[in-house]
């Protein structure tokens, strides 16, 4: 454990005091005052004198125990929420101790009410808690944490750093999708935005038989069942299940755009965990690949609500880079990975000069399966569409951002032509986007 002694004040107006002596025979001097030579003998015995016990006291403070700490930390933290963090302190001295502390919180982690002071007591447990709220996702590890104690004469402070490692992670900000749990799902996804079309037609699997209900259409009744019954079957439906969703997350520069608290790439990422927790629960199975990263990865679909803790541990850690998108190689690799049909879900932010590469791309892709290209929209484009033209630099400005959306427009408008499906989003819509273009899909049977 390190330690640093410091001079409390109490010290210092000592010594500035005693400094005040000194000068005052100088003083008397250049007065012609006569100074009794007792007088520098007094001032030198009170020198020696606060040498003595402030040494002393120094000694004592070095012996005096720490207090025994321990964090609690939460098993995990999420992306741009508070969370609560409580040391438990333990002192065993004999005289009562009031210090000051502070818990080294690691970088991309905000804190609230910290350092703090506590009178510790012997025996007595004592109790601090603070906030965190994460800014960056990733492994997060605490390594110390910092204890000031007074001397027992006051005129010494000691910095002690405790070794104390504690590691956790950031998630991606998923509260919301286990908040959803409690409430009927229709209800839930219609706060988030959500609106689902009717279902058009019965579904596409039978679920069972059962007798026939007022409402039924005659199309579902099951007439050998009912002429063995003599009385009315009708066939259920259910929406198709056991279908595959795959996401393409680029993890590119483009990604690198800040709207608010949250890159472009968090929101992505949100959006794709959301979806995914939806089409969990409808029985279908999700899969992930990155691609234009350090080290891109790729989890396989699969199925059951246990495979979304697989995808926030393979995704918490995630962080975009400066690489551009190679959309070709990204599409050859998913391909040679995904043999059977899905929903393929890019999710990008479309540039004009992607034209060509990316139309190859996705065409390439839609010969097995099916792919919507999420694109997501920079907030501050909208803000200038709408703002209003007064000087010579805010026209520049004006005309330079509808140029780059003319541009980005007609890009789309390319892919839509070719048959391909463009959503064109801001990044914090893009979740609710996602699930009411999943859910329509599904109920329309054309997933």
């Amino acid at each position: 454990m390190k330690q640093a002694l410091r001079p409390s004040v109490s010290l210092l107006r000592w010594l500035l005091g005693l400094a005040s002596l000194a000068v005052l025979p100088g003083i008397f001097s250049a007065l012609d005052v006569h100074v009794p030579p007792t007088m520098n003998a007094l001032f030198w015995g009170a020198l020696l004198g606060l040498a003595g016990v402030s040494l002393f006291d120094a000694i004592r403070l070095m012996r005096q125990p720490s207090p025994d700490v321990l964090r609690h930390l939460p098993g995990s933290l999420a992306l741009g929420r508070w969370s609560e963090v409580r040391l438990d302190l333990r002192y065993s001295g004999s005289e009562p101790l009031t210090v000051r502390v502070f818990d080294h919180v690691p970088d991309g982690l905000e804190f609230e009410n910290m350092p703090q002071s506590i009178v510790l007591s012997s025996g007595t447990p004592g109790q601090l808690g603070y906030r965190l709220r994460p800014v960056k996702r990733g492994h997060v590890t605490f390594e110390r944490c910092e204890i000031n104690l007074p001397s027992p004469l006051g005129f010494w402070s000691s910095r002690r750093y405790v070794p104390l490692v504690d590691t956790t992670r950031v998630y991606p900000d998923f509260a919301r999708l286990y908040d959803g749990q409690l409430q009927a799902v229709d209800h839930w996804l219609s706060q988030l935005g959500v609106h689902q079309s009717p279902r058009r037609g019965l579904g596409l699997e039978f679920n069972q038989l059962r007798e026939f209900r007022e409402g039924d259409s005659l199309r579902q009744i099951d007439w050998k069942a009912t002429a063995r019954q003599r009385t009315p079957i009708a066939r259920e439906y259910q929406d198709e299940r056991d279908q595959q969703i795959i996401f393409m997350l680029d993890c590119g520069r483009r990604m690198r755009s800040q709207d608010g608290e949250l890159s472009h790439f968090d929101h992505a990422l949100n959006a794709c965990l959301l979806l995914s927790h939806v089409a969990l629960r409808q029985g279908d199975a999700v899969g992930l690949m990155t691609f234009a990263g350090e080290q891109n990865r790729y989890l396989p679909p699969a199925k059951g609500q246990s495979h979304l803790k697989r995808l926030l541990n393979e995704v918490h850690d995630l962080e975009s880079t400066r690489h551009s998108a190679d959309y070709s190689a990204a599409a050859r690799q998913l391909l040679a990975r995904q043999k059977r049909r899905a929903l393929v879900v890019l999710v990008t932010n479309l540039r004009d000069e992607d034209d060509e590469e990316l139309l190859g791309a996705v065409k390439h892709l839609s010969r097995q399966h099916r792919v919507l290209v999420a694109s997501l929209r920079e907030e501050v484009l909208d803000n200038l569409r709408q703002s209003s033209v007064q000087t010579y630099d805010q026209a520049l400005t004006y005309c330079a951002a509808i140029d780059f959306l003319d541009a980005r427009a007609s890009l789309h408008e390319r892919l839509t032509a070719q048959g391909m499906q463009v959503l064109d989003v801001r990044p914090g819509e893009l979740g609710a986007q996602l699930v009411t273009r999943y859910l329509n899909w599904k109920k329309a049977g054309t997933l």
